[in-house]
C-alpha cells in the first residue's frame, strides 16, 4: 500500500472480526501482517473523510498491534506519549466506529482520554509526560503485587525534553519492572535497522543472554577490575550496532534499534521482554506516514490534515482570506529581524506552529528550536537577553505552563527584556482541553515587571509585537489560533503608549471593555445595546484613567476576555476599583471555570456565550437586575 493509487474500498474482515483487544489476541501470528495493512487501510480513509492527525498514526499501525497481541490490555497498562500516534490505539479498542468523530464537538477525545475507555490510562496532550506517569504506575503494580505490566511509548521528538530524562533517570536508580519503548522515525539512524540489529535484538531480549549477563554480573560482582571489564565489553559489543549506551548508563537494559514496521519481529522482541526484571528499553524505528506515499514524502504536511481526497497526492491548498496570527507574527519577525541583527527568535519545537518557517530559512543565525524543552527555551531567552541581544520567544499559550518557573525566576525577577510571542491564546477549538489557551492571563498577571498586550486584531497584534521587542523588560503579547479580520495593516509599525486603551465607541449606562480578539462581537453587541466600547489593549498596567472615567459615566462595567474569569483581565479591573474605594456594577464574561472540551473554535464560543448574541443575552440579564 506504499502508492496512492491502493486506497479502495479494500477488504477489512479481519478488523471487522476485532472490538477489543481479546479479540486481536485470538489471531493467529501469521495474519498480524494482514491486519496490520487493514488497520493502515481504515485508519487513512476515516481521517481522509474527517480531518484530524494522520501521518503518526500510520507510523504506529505494527506497534500499536504487537503491543496488543503480548499484553493483557487493559489489565496490563500502556501509556502513550501525546498521543497523536494513538489513534490505531483507539481503533483496536472498541472505539473504530466513532474515529470519524475524533477532534468533533461531543465525538473522540483527539488525544488518550481517560473517561473515555479503560485502555487510556494517562489522559494526555503535552508530550514528555508518559515515562514518570508509567514509572509511577509501575511503583503502584509492584506496591500492590497486581502482576501488571506497564509500557510508556514515547517519540524521538519528546524524550528531547527535561521531564523524560529526569524520569528515565529515577527509574534506573530505582529499577521498578516497566518498559520504555524509543519510537523513533528519524531518518538518521535508517541504517542501523537491517537484519543484524533484528538478530541482535532477539538475542539480546531472550532468556538464554538475559540469564548469562545477569549470571556473569553477580559472579564476578566480588571483582571490581574484571566486572568493570565485562561490562565496557557488553556496552562495546551493543555499541558497535546501537546508540544505547546513554539509557545503559542510566540503568536501562537497551535493546534495538530494530524495525518497528515488522509486526512479527515485534511481537518476538516484545514476548521476549515482557517477563525481564527491571527497566527496560526498546528502541524501535519507524517511518511517519508509513504505507501511504504522500504522507512519506511530507510527514509535517500530513502531520494534522483536512478533509482530503487520499487517491490525490497532495492536500486541498487552503488559501485564506485573511492571513493567520501565525503569519503576521512569521512576517512581523522577518520584518524586524531585518532591521534588528541583535534579534532572536527561540521556539520549543513550534516551527511551522508558530509561523516561522520563512524566518528559520531566511535569518538561520537568529533562529533557535530548541526542541520540546519550554522551560529551556524561557531561561535560554533569559541568557540571550542577559548578553545583549533581544530574545523574542515565540510559544503556545499551554506550553508556557511547561516554563512557569523560568518565566517568574528567570525573566520576570530579573526584568530582563525578553519579548514572549504566545500564539494560540483563548479557544484553541479540536486539540480540546489540553491546548486551550485558557490561563495566561491569569497566570501572568500576577507576576511582577511583565508588561501583558492583548490586540483586538492583526495590526494591533503587529504594532504589540513592535512595542514589546522595544520594550526594556519582559513583555507578552498573546493572540488566537486563526485568522485574523483582514483590516489593513499600517505601512509603518507603531510604537503604542505603554498601559493606554482606546475608545472605539461612545454610548450610554453600558461600557464594554475589550480584551483580545472578540472586539468585532463586542461591537455587534454593542450596537444593539448602545453600549461604549472601550478597547483596553493592555492588561497590564491596566489603563487606569480610561477606567475612572468609564466608571464615573456608566451604570455598568462589563469586561470580555477569552481567558478564564478567575484572576483574569475583569479581575484586574475590579481589584483596582476596589483599591480605589469605587463601587461600580462590574459582569466579567469570559472563560468559566472548568476545562474546555473540544470542538470548532466558533461552536465553543456560541456555547459559552462569547459571541455576539451570547455577550447580549449576558448583559441584558444582569441589566434586568439591577
Amino acid at each position: 500500500m506504499s502508492s496512492s493509487s491502493s486506497h479502495s474500498a479494500a477488504s477489512t474482515a479481519l478488523l471487522d472480526s476485532i472490538n477489543t483487544p481479546a479479540d486481536l489476541r485470538l489471531l493467529n501470528e501469521r495474519q498480524l501482517p494482514q491486519l496490520c495493512a487493514e488497520v493502515r487501510e481504515f485508519l487513512l480513509n476515516s481521517v481522509s473523510q474527517s480531518s484530524g492527525h494522520l501521518a503518526s498514526g500510520l507510523g504506529t499501525v505494527e506497534l500499536t498491534v504487537a503491543l496488543h497481541y503480548v499484553y493483557s490490555t487493559p489489565h496490563d497498562q500502556l501509556v502513550w506519549d501525546v498521543g497523536h500516534q494513538a489513534y490505531p490505539h483507539k481503533i483496536l479498542t472498541g472505539r473504530k466506529d466513532q474515529l470519524h468523530t475524533i477532534r468533533q464537538k461531543d465525538g473522540l477525545h483527539p488525544f488518550p482520554w481517560r473517561p473515555e475507555s479503560e485502555y487510556d490510562t494517562l489522559s494526555v496532550g503535552h508530550s514528555s509526560t508518559s515515562i514518570s506517569a508509567a514509572l509511577g504506575m509501575a511503583i503502584a503494580a509492584q506496591r500492590n503485587n497486581t502482576q501488571q505490566k506497564v509500557v510508556s511509548i514515547i517519540g524521538d521528538g519528546a524524550i528531547t525534553a527535561g521531564m523524560a530524562f529526569e524520569a528515565l533517570n529515577h527509574a534506573g536508580d530505582i529499577k521498578p519492572d516497566m518498559l520504555v519503548i524509543l519510537n523513533d522515525n528519524d531518518m538518521s539512524i535508517s541504517e542501523n535497522v537491517g537484519a543484524l540489529n533484528n538478530h541482535l535484538a532477539r538475542v539480546l531480549s531472550g532468556k538464554v543472554y538475559t540469564s548469562i549477563r545477569e549470571g556473569g554480573k553477580k559472579l564476578l560482582q566480588g571483582m571490581p577490575g574484571i566486572s568493570h571489564l565485562a561490562s565496557r565489553a557488553e556496552e562495546h559489543m551493543k555499541g558497535m550496532v546501537a546508540p544505547g549506551t546513554i539509557f545503559e548508563e542510566l540503568g536501562f537494559n537497551y535493546i534495538g534499534p530494530i524495525d518497528g514496521h515488522d509486526v512479527n519481529l515485534l511481537v518476538d522482541t516484545l514476548r521476549n521482554m515482557r517477563n525481564l526484571k527491571g527497566p527496560q528499553f526498546l528502541h524501535i524505528v519507524t517511518r511517519k506516514g508509513k504505507g501511504y506515499a504522500p504522507a512519506e514524502k511530507d510527514p509535517i504536511g500530513y502531520h494534522g490534515v483536512p478533509k482530503f481526497d487520499p487517491s490525490q497526492t497532495s492536500l486541498p491548498s487552503k488559501k485564506a482570506a485573511t492571513p493567520s496570527y501565525s503569519k503576521v507574527f512569521g512576517d512581523w519577525l522577518c520584518e524586524m529581524a531585518a532591521a534588528d541583527e541583535k534579534l532572536m527568535a527561540v521556539t520549543p519545537a513550534m516551527r511551522e506552529g508558530s509561523g516561522m518557517v520563512e524566518f528559520s530559512q531566511k535569518f538561520p543565525q537568529q533562529y533557535f528550536d530548541v526542541a520540546i524543552a519550554e522551560q529551556h527555551a524561557v531561561t535560554f531567552g533569559a541568557g540571550l537577553a542577559i548578553g545583549g541581544y533581544h530574545p523574542v520567544v515565540a510559544i503556545y499559550s499551554t506550553f508556557l505552563q511547561r516554563g512557569y518557573d523560568q518565566f517568574i525566576h528567570d525573566v520576570a525577577l530579573q526584568n530582563l527584556p525578553v519579548l514572549f510571542a504566545i500564539d494560540r491564546a483563548g479557544i484553541v477549538g479540536a486539540d480540546g482541553p489540553t491546548h486551550q489557551g485558557a490561563f495566561d492571563i491569569s497566570y501572568m498577571r500576577c507576576v511582577p515587571n511583565i508588561v501583558i498586550m492583548t490586540p483586538s486584531d492583526e495590526n494591533e497584534c503587529r504594532n504589540m509585537l513592535f512595542t514589546g521587542h522595544l520594550h526594556q523588560g519582559p513583555a507578552a503579547v498573546r493572540y488566537p489560533r486563526g485568522n485574523g479580520s483582514g483590516v489593513s495593516m499600517d505601512e509603518q509599525m507603531q510604537k503604542l503608549e505603554i498601559g493606554k486603551g482606546r475608545m472605539v465607541r461612545e454610548g450610554k449606562k453600558v461600557a464594554i471593555l475589550n480584551f483580545g480578539t472578540l472586539l468585532s462581537e463586542v461591537m455587534s453587541c454593542a450596537e444593539t445595546l448602545n453600549a461604549s466600547v472601550a478597547d483596553m489593549r493592555f492588561v497590564k498596567p491596566l489603563d487606569t484613567n480610561l477606567i475612572d472615567s468609564l466608571a464615573a459615566e456608566h451604570d455598568l462595567l462589563v469586561s470580555v476576555e477569552e481567558n478564564v474569569v478567575a484572576g483574569g483581565a475583569g479581575s484586574a479591573v475590579s481589584e483596582y476599583l476596589a483599591q480605589q474605594g469605587k463601587t461600580v456594577q462590574m459582569l466579567h464574561l469570559g472563560l468559566p471555570d472548568e476545562f474546555i472540551k473540544h470542538g470548532s473554535q466558533e461552536e465553543i464560543r456560541a456555547e459559552l456565550q462569547l459571541d455576539a448574541a451570547g455577550l447580549e443575552a449576558q448583559i441584558k440579564q444582569r441589566m434586568s437586575s439591577m
